[in-house]
C-alpha cells in the first residue's frame, strides 16, 4: 500500500484508511466481535495502517473492538478517535468542555489498549465552548504524551483557523466525494494554505457510488441512511444517472465504480486520504486496489464533464444533523 502524509503534520498513513464505524454502528446489524477483529486484522495485513473510530460509534464498542484487533500491531498503525458528544451519545448533544475532552481521552486509551492516541478529532464543533479552550486542552494532552496529533471533523473555516492558531491541526475529516464537492469551495484552499491534511469520510457516497444501491434497495431499520434525504427512493432514482455515467467510465478503464470514485479523490491532492468503510473483505480488497488506479488527464476531464452536467438530488443530512456541520 502506498503511503501519504497528512499535510505538514508528518503523520504518515496508508493512502487509503479504513472507516470502522459500520462495524458496530449506523449501518444495520453490527458485526460479531470475533468476525470484526478478524476483519480489521485482515485490513492491516493488506496494507492499511490508518484506522478511524470514535467513542460515539456504539457508543464505546467500536473503540474496544479496534483496540483488541490492533493490539498485536499497535506500533505499525495509526489510530484516530474522536470526542465531542455528551456521554458518547450522538443523540445527547455536544460536549467539548475541557473536562469532557480529558475524560474521553483517558477512556479511549483504555479501550484502545494503548498509551497514546495518534489522531484525536473533535467530532463536531461545540459552539458553547470557545475553540481556543478545545484546542488548548488537546495541546496539553499532546504535551503530556497522551495524544500525538489534533484533528477536527466537519468544521468550518473560521473554527479551523481559530483552532490551528492554538494547536496545529493535522487533519480535517469531512464528507467529500463525487457527489458532495462542497469542500472544494473554501475548505480545501484553507487546508492547503495551512498545511492541514484532509480525510474524506463517505468517499463512496455512503455506498451509492458503488452501483450496489438503487431506488429499490431496502435498508435495515437502524441504518442511518433511512434518515438521509439523499437516500429517499425519489432521490436515488434521480441520482442513478450519475452512477450509470461513472459505471460507463469504469467499464472503459476496466475498473469498478468504487475504484473510480476513490481514485478521483486521491487525484485531487496528495494530502487527501479517504477512509471508505466496509465490513466485507471483498469490498475492502476492491477499495484498496483503487490506490493503484491512475486516472489520466483526459479521464479526469471526462469525469469532471459528467459531474458538471449533473445536479445531485437530495440533501446529505436531515435538518437536525445539518445544523452540526460547517461551524
Amino acid at each position: 500500500m502506498k503511503k501519504r502524509v497528512l499535510g505538514k503534520s508528518g503523520l504518515e498513513v496508508s493512502a487509503l484508511g479504513l472507516g470502522c464505524m459500520g462495524i458496530s454502528f449506523g449501518l444495520g446489524v453490527p458485526m460479531e466481535r470475533a468476525a470484526a477483529i478478524t476483519f480489521l486484522r485482515a485490513a492491516h495485513a493488506r496494507g492499511v495502517t490508518f484506522f478511524d473510530t470514535a467513542e460515539a460509534y456504539g457508543p464505546f464498542a467500536n473503540e474496544e473492538i479496534v483496540g483488541e484487533a490492533l493490539a498485536p500491531v499497535r506500533d505499525q498503525v495509526v489510530i484516530a478517535t474522536k470526542f465531542g458528544f455528551r456521554n458518547g451519545d450522538t443523540a445527547a448533544g455536544l460536549d467539548s468542555s475541557p473536562t469532557r475532552i480529558r475524560e474521553v481521552a483517558e477512556a479511549a486509551l483504555r479501550r484502545l489498549r494503548t498509551d497514546r492516541i495518534d489522531l484525536f478529532y473533535q467530532h463536531r464543533v461545540d459552539p458553547s465552548v470557545p475553540m481556543e479552550d478545545v484546542a488548548g486542552t488537546v495541546r496539553d494532552l499532546i504535551r503530556e504524551g497522551k495524544v500525538k496529533h489534533f484533528g477536527m471533523s466537519e468544521a468550518g473555516v473560521a473554527s479551523i483557523r481559530r483552532a490551528h492558531a492554538v494547536q496545529p491541526v493535522a487533519a480535517l475529516q469531512s464528507e467529500y466525494s463525487l457527489w458532495w464537492r462542497e469542500p472544494e469551495k473554501e475548505i480545501l484552499p484553507t487546508l492547503e494554505e495551512l498545511g492541514i491534511g484532509f480525510v474524506p469520510f463517505s468517499p463512496l457516497g455512503k455506498g451509492f457510488l458503488t452501483g450496489a444501491i438503487d431506488a429499490t434497495t431496502a435498508f435495515p431499520k437502524n441504518d442511518f441512511r433511512n434518515l438521509v434525504p439523499r437516500f429517499s427512493e425519489e432521490a436515488r432514482r434521480a441520482n442513478q444517472a450519475l452512477v450509470d455515467r461513472l459505471g460507463a467510465i469504469a467499464t472503459q478503464k476496466k475498473v469498478t465504480q468504487a475504484q473510480i470514485a476513490l481514485a478521483w479523490l486521491l487525484a485531487q491532492k496528495p494530502w487527501i486520504v479517504p477512509i471508505p468503510g466496509t465490513t466485507k473483505l471483498g469490498r475492502l480488497e476492491e477499495n484498496l486496489a483503487a490506490a493503484d488506479v491512475a486516472l489520466t488527464v483526459d479521464e479526469l476531464r471526462e469525469i469532471g464533464d459528467a459531474l458538471a452536467a449533473f445536479e445531485v438530488v437530495g440533501e446529505r443530512y436531515p435538518a437536525q444533523l445539518a445544523r452540526l456541520v460547517g461551524r
